[in-house]
């Protein structure tokens, strides 16, 4: 059974122990049902890459095992979603715009929960019919003053490792990022 979460309230704590958390479209993977089944449809990159490009699915990608903070914000067409004063503060780095294609929601978790009957731990938000355009920021919480405690961990309120942005996609948008990759590799 998945969490609901309303956009925008706060961070959610998701997990990943295949070194990439991933937004998916569950009835696109309603035939995912066991490991057989998902090993047909991840196994390979260029499995992944198909997904990424008709839609169905957003990779959110480090390449790291761990616990993540994600914030999903949504917007629409006259009330963009955006990052706040303080996300842009401490933002690294932003993905270019990936095509989300939604059938009324989006689930958040790791790639190895992706199905169409998500486990526990894997977080539901209502995302209204339609083409999407999301951008991935990664956020460097721990340069921000206070937002540790004595071990290292996030305090109450600090910000999330991704700030995730959902938007309709707009006429002309132009091409979609497909990499599996989220980000660009540094030049040099």
């Amino acid at each position: 059974m998945t969490a609901q979460q309303p956009f925008d309230e706060a961070p959610v704590t998701v997990f990943t122990g295949a070194g990439m958390l991933v937004l998916w479209d569950p009835q696109r993977f309603e035939a995912v049902v066991d490991d057989d089944t998902w090993e047909d449809e991840f196994l390979e990159g260029e499995d992944i890459v198909r997904h990424v490009q008709a839609g169905a699915l957003v990779p959110l990608n480090v390449g790291g095992d761990g616990a993540f903070g994600v914030l999903v914000r949504s917007g629409t067409a006259s009330a963009p979603a955006r990052l706040t004063e303080r996300e842009k503060a401490h933002q690294l780095v932003a993905s270019q715009p990936y095509l989300f294609v939604s059938r009324g929601r989006v689930l958040v978790g790791g790639i190895e929960d992706v199905s169409g009957d998500a486990p526990d731990g894997v977080i539901e938000y209502p995302l209204p019919e339609g083409h999407h355009a999301v951008v991935v920021h990664l956020i460097d919480w721990q340069a921000e003053a206070g937002s540790q405690d004595e071990a290292g961990r996030p305090v109450p309120g600090a910000l999330p490792d991704f700030v995730v942005l959902i938007n309709p996609a707009q006429p002309g948008q132009g091409a979609f990022r497909t990499a599996v990759n989220t980000f660009e590799a540094p030049n040099g």
